[in-house]
């Protein structure tokens, strides 16, 4: 199968972090000019889910899962070892070592510059963060590092499926574990929101747009852009309500971002070392890595945003980790192409 999703990394894409600078400068200036409007949309809310950010996030979300094939799960077995590493990190690993960075670096060395009343929300948004494995920027970070489609494919598929299952209790055990009052109803609410059915209409939408050769790559293109623009206009959003903080705190963002970088170097090498233990190829190996490294930003975000709100510190958490994703993710890109021949040249062949 053609991995239809393994397009170069766009203009766009490549300076997200720019764009999403952008929109940290609009929305503190828009939070500053319009409170009142800010006000009113976080009171647009049903059932403890806020509409307009719901609304935004579906059609972030919907896009990236229609690149999701389940039927690609049955090939899990093909690279049974690239899968396990790669599983292991996201579920046993990355949730568990973001939980005592964020307790040894906000709850403790960085403790005396971020605000006390928001420590704990911190801590709590960067759990979220790392709890979320990412599904649709794995395309473009394998097809930079000619990783195997298949692979790629069917361990999105795989992740997405424990994801309806594993995220929640593991969200609320970290939580719990670090002291932190568990809303489990809203938690699962966002899970059903903003997992469960973005998954069954991305994949109905899926079936339908295959009957004809040709649609689904149309449709991508075509939503691909809504899908952006959905994603900036929630980052304004957020940063109209955490203007103040951003301006009286302006070192927290810098902060925040130094356990989300140790995260993604620690998670990303132990997954590339692992896989070059075990023999797997180098194809394999580099989209393993990236896949147990990078983060769905955007669940992280609509859920921080549901357990505690558009000021809460959580929902700034969630957004650093997208602030940085685009330039530390290109640069694992770059560490696993520049060592593939070290790679090959010792690792032992598997099975």
């Amino acid at each position: 199968m053609k991995n239809d999703s393994a397009a170069p990394l766009g203009v766009f894409e490549r300076y997200l972090t720019l764009w999403v600078g952008a929109c940290i400068a609009v929305g503190v200036i828009l939070g500053a000019l319009a409170p009142g409007a800010f006000q009113a949309i976080a009171a647009l809310e049903l059932a403890e889910v806020n509409l307009p950010v719901g609304v935004l996030i579906w059609l972030m979300i919907i896009p990236m899962l229609l690149k999701v094939d389940f039927r690609e799960l049955h090939r899990v077995k093909e690279h049974w070892r690239g899968v396990g590493v790669t599983v292991f990190i996201n579920w046993a690993v990355k949730p568990f070592s973001m939980a005592a960075l964020a307790w040894v670096f906000v709850g403790v060395l960085f403790r005396d510059w971020l605000p006390s009343d928001q420590i704990e929300s911190y801590i709590a948004g960067l759990i979220i963060l790392a709890a979320a494995p990412c599904t649709a920027m794995v395309f473009v970070w394998s097809g930079l590092s000619d990783g195997e489609p298949h692979f790629t494919l069917s361990q999105v598929a795989l992740n997405d499926a424990i994801m309806v299952i594993a995220f929640a209790p593991i969200v609320g055990l970290l939580l719990g574990m670090s002291s932190i009052v568990v809303p489990w109803d809203t938690l699962f609410l966002s899970v059903v929101v903003f997992i469960v059915i973005p998954v069954a209409i991305s994949q109905i939408v899926r079936g339908v747009l295959l009957k004809k050769p040709g649609r689904l790559q149309s449709a991508l293109a075509a939503v691909h852009p809504l899908s952006l623009a959905a994603l900036l206009l929630t980052l304004v959003l957020l940063f109209g309500f955490q203007g103040r903080q951003i301006i009286d705190q302006p070192l927290v963002i810098l902060l925040l971002a130094v356990p989300i970088l140790i995260q993604v170097y620690l998670n990303s090498g132990l997954a590339y070392w692992l896989n070059w233990r075990l023999g797997e190829t180098h194809r394999i190996a580099a989209p393993s890595a990236l896949i147990g490294a990078s983060n769905f930003f955007e669940l992280a975000v609509a859920t921080a945003i549901g357990l505690f709100g558009f000021e809460s510190g959580a929902a700034l958490a969630t957004v650093v980790g997208v602030l940085v994703e685009v330039p530390v993710m290109l640069s694992v890109v770059r560490i696993v192409n520049a060592s593939k021949g070290w790679y090959e040249r010792t690792s032992v062949k598997g099975p």
